[in-house]
């Protein structure tokens, strides 16, 4: 064999030895990278939520009586102590059945006689106080003259007392003989005898605002007491949101929140006004008990920053419970758990570099490192369970 097919064979060979090993070394592993940063940090607690306006006024009925069809419509504008938002009248006497009746006639008849009987009465004590006056005359002149007695004149101004008296208590008699007949009248009254009695009883608007609720618009019989319609200021809104009670806990009043999804292009401001003391029982979705607590918020700014916004309007509200300006972060999902703590994949030198760190807040999927990483490290995301300590890394290019 020359040596020109020697060197021919051995360059061949140690081509295929390149190839093979070549295909067979371990080639690295692409991944997701991401650097660990500083910047601030905010943890909060997202709930659902309605608006609500902060004190509306709600109207009942001062009496118990027919409503008249509503003047106002859901929306309107009205005037404190000057727009009239309804109209009542007294119910209408309740139907008589046929005993009933008969016996209010004959009620009515009874009266009638009755004030006939102290008329006559009345006329009676009047012509008894006239001769009693006269009486008393006479014998004034013929006790100066000393014809009668001291005794006989004393019986006279006595007789006149008694006569007067009299006349009076035939005027009481009368006055109750008059209410007696005009009672019993009234209970033979119709509702079209009362139609034009008297004029409605004009409910007005307690307060400025815009109509939020009108019970019904039709006319109706209704009971003192029953809500007619309720008025707000729309301009005055707050916001109601149901926490579980252990996130209640890690709230306090005056902590900011962030409102969002309400419609608007941009977020709005609000802070926490108040936390209720007592929970309730509501059950979720997957049929679970769940205790919640009401929570209700202000909103920062004015109306002009929520235009549209209304009475239970749906919101989306994130209450801040922690936030920091200035922390060491990365995100939530280059964490994995490791020997009962968490660690990351450092990424150095092309080698996956298996890292334990210690873990403060996790919020808006970010996580506080707070110790086991320096800013500007590169960790792996979504790290497989296939990824190994002193693994060969490289990053993933986009498509």
């Amino acid at each position: 064999m020359t040596w020109a097919r020697r060197l021919t064979t051995a360059g061949l060979a140690a081509a295929l030895i390149a190839a093979l090993v070549w295909a067979l070394w371990p080639k690295p592993e692409a991944v997701d990278m991401a650097p660990a940063t500083r910047g601030p940090l905010r943890e909060t607690i997202a709930a659902e939520g309605i608006t609500r306006v902060r004190e509306p006024y709600a109207i009942t009925a001062p009496i118990s009586g027919t409503v008249e069809r509503s003047p106002i419509l859901v929306g309107d504008r009205v005037v404190g102590g000057e727009t009239v938002v309804a109209r009542m009248r007294p119910a209408d006497p309740a139907l008589m059945d046929a005993r009933s009746r008969a016996q209010a006639e004959a009620a009515v008849v009874e009266a009638q006689a009755a004030r006939a009987l102290t008329e006559t009465n009345f006329r009676r004590a009047m012509s008894v106080l006239s001769n009693a006056r006269s009486a008393l005359d006479r014998a004034r002149a013929l006790a100066q003259a000393g014809t009668i007695s001291q005794r006989a004149l004393e019986d006279a101004e006595q007789a006149f007392t008694a006569a007067t008296q009299a006349l009076t208590a035939a005027r009481s008699e009368q006055d109750l003989a008059d209410a007696t007949l005009a009672r019993t009248r009234a209970q033979l009254l119709t509702a079209a005898d009362l139609a034009d009695s008297g004029g409605a009883l004009l409910i007005r608007a307690p307060q400025s605002g815009t109509v939020l609720e009108v019970a019904d618009q039709s006319a109706r019989l209704v009971a003192a007491g029953a809500p007619l319609l309720s008025i707000g200021d729309l301009q005055d809104l707050e916001i109601e949101i149901d926490l579980l009670s252990t996130d209640a806990v890690r709230v306090q009043a005056g902590a900011e929140a962030i409102v969002e999804r309400w419609g608007g292009d941009a977020e709005l401001a609000a802070v926490v006004r108040r936390i209720q003391p007592s929970a309730f029982t509501r059950v979720s979705a997957l049929g679970i008990e769940e205790q919640r607590v009401r929570v209700l918020l202000d909103f920062i700014g004015g109306p002009e920053t929520r235009p549209g916004l209304g009475e239970r309007f749906r919101v989306y509200v994130r209450v801040v419970t922690w936030a920091a300006d200035d922390v060491l972060k990365l995100p939530q999902s280059a964490l994995f758990r490791y020997q009962g703590g968490w660690a990351v994949f450092r990424h150095v030198d092309g080698v996956a570099v298996l890292t334990p760190v210690r873990i403060g807040h996790q919020a808006e999927g970010e996580a506080e490192v707070l110790d086991g990483l320096e800013a500007g490290a590169q960790v792996v995301l979504f790290p497989s369970s296939n990824l190994a300590d002193g693994a060969a890394i490289t990053e993933r290019v986009a498509p």
